[in-house]
Parts: structure tokens; sequence; C-alpha cells
């Protein structure tokens, strides 16, 4: 590891840049940084970034990460002068998460949790760049009886079942981590997110919330794949950027929950959502998604401890934020 002169401001590398969270990450990050985003769109989208493309201390790189990263072989990354400087922060935050798509995106999703960690890692080192990894609140497995999960509890994941590129993919991505930390002395941290709403999260593959708001706001019915009693935790996008980060920019590795303590049954969940926008939707249930399924409940005492993070958006005001997002944005969103 060595260091390299920082001519300007840091550079910043944000795979899966363009996805969800990753696209809020990358346009929080240039209130103080140049960021590289780099996505190939399987699960992430042009439209996420296309506000940010005019930036001048923003660069889009289509790249997949599971094949080796040379940042000096792309040519537009020279205004960034990333043949001397290199990137001082990498968040990996690339992995498919489709829930309507899981099954046909079941290798890809193998290849981000492994060739992509490694190759992340690979780049790290190389750069003596600091790291984090966007793992997931799957690596717990099943919900338990108690339904809250620290840190420190192993969990139980089945590492042959139909899931398993996901969730035990995560659970490697993370020993991945640790891994290189141990051998080579990379600044390396966990993240471990819990479900996460808000603006610019993809319509139609299954993820609740942002379909709710879309057919509510088209008078169309609201889809709960489950029954009445399915209940989750739900964090604003805006909190999960602010607590990945508090973790880059602190002393910890993690892993460090980031979600909220609060549970909300799905079905209540959608009823604000037909209130909110005054629709005159009805709620239909059908048979879950393989990739929809009750999660557990993060203890933050971690993050509030030590990062001083805690989800601080109230539900109505993420739904509202979503809701106009929605509405002003019709022809990004495709509806």
């Amino acid at each position: 590891m060595f260091d390299k002169p920082i001519f300007d401001k840091p550079n910043i590398l944000v795979t899966g840049g363009a996805g969800f969270v990753g696209s809020h990450v990358c346009e929080r990050l240039l209130e103080r940084a140049k960021v590289i985003c780099m996505d190939n769109f399987v699960s992430g989208t042009q439209r996420n970034i296309e506000h940010l493309l005019r930036r001048p201390d923003f660069i889009f790189v289509k790249h997949d990460v599971t094949m080796p990263m040379d940042l000096t072989a792309f040519p537009e990354l020279a205004r960034f002068k990333v043949e001397f400087q290199g990137v001082q922060e990498i968040y990996h935050l690339a992995c498919p998460t489709s829930p309507k798509d899981f099954e046909d995106l079941r290798v890809q999703t193998l290849l981000a949790n492994s060739y992509g960690t490694v190759n992340a890692l690979h780049l790290a080192h190389q750069h003596g760049a600091k790291l984090l990894l966007g793992s997931s609140s799957v690596v717990y497995g099943k919900r338990t009886r108690g339904g809250y999960q620290a840190e420190d509890d192993y969990g139980v994941v089945d590492h042959l079942g139909p899931r398993a590129c996901y969730d035990e993919g995560k659970r490697f991505a993370e020993t991945i981590v640790a891994t290189y930390r141990q051998q080579y002395g990379i600044t390396a941290k966990i993240a471990r997110i819990y479900r996460t709403y808000g603006p610019r999260q993809r319509l139609r593959i299954g993820e609740m919330v942002p379909d709710f708001v879309v057919n509510a706001l088209e008078g169309k019915d609201l889809t709960i794949y489950g029954d009445e009693s399915f209940t989750t935790s739900l964090t604003f996008v805006d909190d999960v950027v602010s607590g990945l980060l508090a973790l880059m920019d602190s002393d910890e590795a993690g892993p460090m929950n980031l979600g909220s303590t609060e549970t909300y049954k799905i079905a209540d969940v959608a009823r604000r959502v037909i209130e909110l926008t005054g629709s005159s939707s009805q709620i239909r249930f059908v048979d879950p998604l393989l990739f929809m399924t009750e999660l557990g409940i993060p203890d933050i005492s971690k993050a509030r401890n030590l990062l001083n993070w805690m989800p601080i958006t109230r539900l109505d005001d993420g739904l509202q934020k979503t809701i106009d997002f929605a509405q002003a944005h019709r022809e990004l969103l495709g509806y």
C-alpha cells in the first residue's frame, strides 16, 4: 500500500453506482469528492444518474465488476488524474437485487458477490484505498422469535438453497473482506443494510413500496407478495446513505447494522400510500416471491454508539418524498 497525492479533491469509486442506493451515494459524495460511478446496468439504470452526468466531478464508466478493474484503461478518467492520484475510497455496492428477476440473475449475483468483491479489494490494495462493502441483513438468515439481530449473531443460512447465491454470497463477500484485511492490512469495512425504500427504486421488480406509490397514483391495485401478517422494517434511503458515509469516515470496520428498528405491516404501509395519494386503489394479496421474505430487525446499538447514527426519517415523510419524486418524474420512471 502507498500514498498518492490528492491534487484537488479525493477520487471515490462507487461500484453499482447507477443502482438505487448507489446513485444516492454518488449524489451525496459529490458534495466533497470526484466520483467515479461504475455499473453494467444489470439492475442499475442510466436514468438514476442522468442528472449527475453534466457535473464536472462525476464520471460514469460502464464496466462489469466481475471482470478485473484497471482504472487507467478508461481514457475518460484522465481528467481525474487517476494514473497519478488513484482512488482514495471504494464503495462496493454492485450486486443484483431484483426479487422478480432473481432466478434469472443467480449466476450474476454469485459472481458479483465473489469475483466482484475480490476485484474491488485488489483495486483497494493497489491504490491504498479504503473500501466499504455493502452487505445485507440476509447474512443473519430467517427472523428469529425475538426478531432483533446484533452484529455478533452468526445466523443460519441455507448455503445450498435457492437463495444461496445472494444470502450465502453476501456472507462469503464479508469473509473475503475480512481475509484481505487480515492478510494485506487493507482498511476495509462492512455495512449490513436492511430493507430500504425511497426515490429511484426500480419499478415492477417486486420491491413493493415503489410499486405501491406508482400504482396508487395510477389507480391500480397495490400488490402484496404475502398476506396481511407480513411485517418488515423500512429505512429511508437518505438515512442509509448517511450511515454508509459515517462508517467510511470513521475508524470502525464493522460489520455495522444500518436499518430501522421499527416494524410495519406491509399492508398498513400500502394503506398509508393510498391515503397520502388520495387514491381509490385496492390492495390484493398474492403468493410470496422467493426473494421477498420477512427479515429480522436490526439492533443498531453499535451504529448509534460508535457512529452517532440512527435513522431520522419518519415513515410518512419518507413515503411523501417518494410520492413527490414519482409525481415529478413520471417520464423518467416510465409510467
